[in-house]
């Protein structure tokens, strides 16, 4: 998921991606201990305020970054859902259990027959046939805007048959069945046996057809469904989104689950976690980012978590690994960015020690690959022009047809000013002009209209961050480096890497699948068609009246279980 920090999808701090080194693959998986957590006995009530930058949307169909699937994750909920502490452990969510069959090519989800929607309304198959359906269909409509408005994340879907014959005529995904209210068939178009951590992704599910065609009731008049979502999840939103403002929830009492002990939640919006982190010190909020430069600061005052995850007064910064690489973007459809040996010259002239060091304070760990360590099928050093060489980089430079820069186009480095990424920015251009070339700052004022500049091609060299859909290496593979994905935004075709993530897939041995994925992850690298900075941690603080808030490797955050001092 693409991050505004940007997390796919898409993150908007400059400290984020979606980094790493918590699964279990590596031996360092974050435990549910009683050291981490309150001995105070919960008490319902109080509204927490929650820092966020400006969502690119918070209906499902379109979750595709960090901010707007943190909303989406608290107003619904998917088929399944990610451990807090372990994300390689599925738990139920909305099917209380699932089955597949002998070649992994047909899923089954019992759904949980106390599943609701806010609005009092039970979910059914036929609410997740039409939420997908909504995502598959190249002609859905934005609620909002009247206007066609293709979802994101269709990649998700890619899995299931008949979605590639979803055209102008759609007779909807045939791959889909409800065999009765509560039971909905998936049938793959080839094996996959890790389907059931692509349905707990929150983008996926469901939504009910009459609120979305007809709109949400709100004080007498209908509201775009886009605006106020009603979903399934342990809240709900209490009035429409207030655009660069805030998005206000409060606790639903028809949530299937465990009701959240809080009130409700304020996401607040602020131009960038500079500004955020400042009201938090002065009380505005209780959950943000911190500020550039302020991770040490911080310690001192608020506390270090006991497992980098669980906040409690006391221990309150969180600075676990995540499941997110920042990287930038080349633009190949650009002559002098299509040349292998210019883009090997620019990966190697950045120093990416000295960005986790002088703007991270140590905190951030340099990216080797773009798959992080917390994934499994990780290799050390498998992207080999992802390391800091400048006699190197100067060779390739030359051996590119440009010595010491001469006759180079100037770099432009693009990048979403809101989210505080000027500083990374600033050390990667200081790096490349070291090396001979001339590189120019191009700040887009805010994360959805950099988004656009990426989808229309207005970039040379850009920024990005990717949080993990689900833990599992297809899903830096397939979103980023498949032709036809949304997510390539660098312009880098290459039917060779299609098959092989199809060929991939279709392994039901583990270790054979696992083994196929590294040697295509290898061969990724050796083409860099990005460049992987830096493995994301968490760098994020809590108030000290809140306790038990867990924010997991995922990027999101379990509000349904904090609980606010009176």
């Amino acid at each position: 998921m693409s991050t505004p920090r940007f997390r796919s999808v898409i993150v908007l701090a400059a400290v984020m991606v979606l980094a790493v080194g918590v699964l279990g693959a590596v031996g360092c998986m974050p435990k549910a201990a009683t050291t981490s957590s309150s001995s105070s006995t919960p008490v319902k009530g109080g509204t927490l305020s929650y820092y966020i930058g400006e969502p690119a949307a918070i209906d499902p169909y379109n979750a595709q970054e960090t901010e707007g699937v943190q909303v989406v994750h608290q107003l619904f909920r998917s088929l399944t859902d990610f451990d807090d502490y372990d994300a390689t452990k599925l738990v139920p969510a909305a099917a209380s259990t699932w089955t597949v069959n002998a070649d992994a090519t047909v899923w089954t989800f019992h759904l949980n027959p106390a599943d609701k929607f806010s609005d009092g309304n039970t979910v059914t198959a036929q609410d997740f046939i039409y939420a997908w359906n909504r995502i598959a269909n190249p002609n859905t409509v934005n609620t909002a805007t009247k206007k066609a408005d293709p979802s994101q994340i269709s990649y998700h879907l890619a899995f299931v048959r008949g979605t590639d014959d979803y055209g102008n005529a759609p007779k909807g995904i045939s791959g889909l069945k409800a065999l009765d209210a509560n039971t909905l068939q998936v049938t793959l178009k080839a094996p996959f046996a890790e389907f059931d951590y692509v349905v707990a992704h929150p983008g996926l599910a469901p939504v009910e057809k009459s609120l979305v065609e007809g709109g949400v009731d709100y004080n007498g008049s209908k509201v775009a469904f886009g605006e106020m979502p009603v979903g399934n999840g342990p809240f709900k939103m209490s009035q429409p989104w207030k655009h660069n403002q805030y998005i206000k929830v409060v606790a639903s009492d028809t949530y299937y689950g465990a009701k959240p002990y809080l009130a409700g939640v304020n996401f607040m919006e602020y131009k960038d976690p500079d500004t955020a982190y400042l009201a938090f010190q002065s009380g505005a909020l209780d959950f943000s980012q911190i500020g550039t430069g302020k991770i040490k600061d911080a310690e001192s005052k608020y506390g270090d978590s006991a497992d980098g995850y669980t906040s409690n007064p006391g221990k309150q910064v969180l600075l676990g690994a995540e499941n997110s690489v920042y990287y930038l973007l080349i633009n190949n459809k650009i002559s002098v960015l299509n040349n292998l040996k210019f883009r090997e010259a620019l990966s190697l002239a950045i120093n990416r020690q000295a960005i986790c060091d002088t703007i991270f304070q140590g905190s951030r760990q340099p990216a080797d690959n773009i798959v992080p360590p917390g994934i499994a099928g990780y290799q050390p050093g498998a992207w080999q022009y992802a390391k800091y060489d400048v006699a190197a980089a100067e060779k390739a430079l030359a051996d590119a047809g440009y010595p010491g820069g001469k006759g180079a186009p100037q770099i432009t480095l693009a990048y979403n000013a809101d989210g505080g990424h000027q500083p990374i920015m600033e050390l990667v251009q200081a790096d490349l002009t070291k090396i001979g070339l001339k590189v120019k700052l191009n700040p887009f004022a805010d994360f959805p209209t950099y988004l656009k500049a990426l989808t229309a091609k207005n970039f040379m060299v850009g920024r990005l961050g990717w949080v993990a859909d689900y833990p599992i290496i297809d899903d830096f593979m397939n979103p980023l480096f498949r032709t036809t994905s949304s997510n390539n935004y660098f312009v880098f075709p290459n039917k060779t890497f299609d098959a092989e993530i199809d060929a991939a897939r279709k392994m039901t041995d583990p270790t054979q699948r696992l083994a196929a994925y590294q040697a295509l992850d290898k061969q990724i690298g050796d083409q860099v068609p990005v460049i992987p900075l830096m493995f994301y941690k968490h760098h994020h603080v809590v108030s000290s009246r809140v306790h038990n808030f867990i924010f997991s490797s995922m990027y999101l955050a379990d509000l349904s279980k904090c609980w606010i001092s009176k």
